[in-house]
């Protein structure tokens, strides 16, 4: 077995049975917490309403945060759409994706994916450079902020150089690296901050709810 055959096979395989298992876990972690008791008289009910309400208001900025928030927001924005374009729009991912979904979706053409990819990739080393020059930043980061970036990162600059196809690697091997850093970025997503894809409506609904029923303004 080759390199290129690995990656795409057991490498993969393992990759996307612990993301699923791993994502089920921390699901149910959350959910199955114990409730602490709270004896006070609630002062609204705090169902799904409240939920869906700060899920959506926690979407934007509060007014007296904009200004100071604009730049690495702005950074976020692109290094995000940026991403999802790479990943869900690029018609070889999309090929790839029907194969085990049974359909597939109108793509974006492959200039436009490498521009958004460079895009990318140059908003996260913005945002990086950022939290390595801010004090509080860089007091507040640890492992996990600085790996996430990394293998999140590495699947763009590896698949942006398949096209280019550098002299002094094969094109399979390049490939190989490539699948493999997905792989990474796969087995880590739901341990790290990255997990924070598919729990921040969780956190931000339980918030909601808990807030209304505290009476608070949200």
């Amino acid at each position: 077995m080759d390199l290129l055959e690995f990656a795409r096979g057991p490498a993969l395989q393992w990759a996307a049975y612990i993301l699923v298992a791993g994502t089920i876990w921390r699901i149910f972690g959350i959910v199955l917490l114990k409730e602490k008791a709270d004896f006070s008289e609630p002062r609204a009910r705090g169902g799904l309403g409240a939920a869906l309400k700060v899920i959506y208001t926690r979407s934007f900025t509060a007014n007296p945060f904009k200004k100071a928030t604009l730049y690495p927001k702005m950074l976020a924005y692109v290094q995000h759409l940026g991403l999802f374009a790479v990943v869900l729009l690029f018609v070889p991912h999309i090929m790839f994706f029907e194969g085990f979904l049974g359909f597939s979706w109108p793509g974006l053409p492959n200039s436009v994916i490498y521009v958004l990819g460079v895009a990318a990739v140059a908003a996260s080393i913005a945002l990086l450079v950022r939290r390595l020059t801010s004090p509080v930043l860089k007091l507040i980061s640890n492992f996990d902020d600085y790996f996430s970036w990394f293998v999140t990162v590495l699947p763009l600059v590896t698949g942006l150089l398949i096209p280019v196809r550098p002299g002094f690697i094969r094109y399979e091997d390049l490939l190989a690296i490539h699948i493999l850093s997905v792989a990474v970025l796969m087995v880590w997503f739901p341990f790290g901050k990255l997990g924070h894809a598919f729990l921040v409506f969780i956190t931000r609904g339980t918030t909601g709810m808990v807030f209304e029923r505290r009476g608070a303004k949200t």
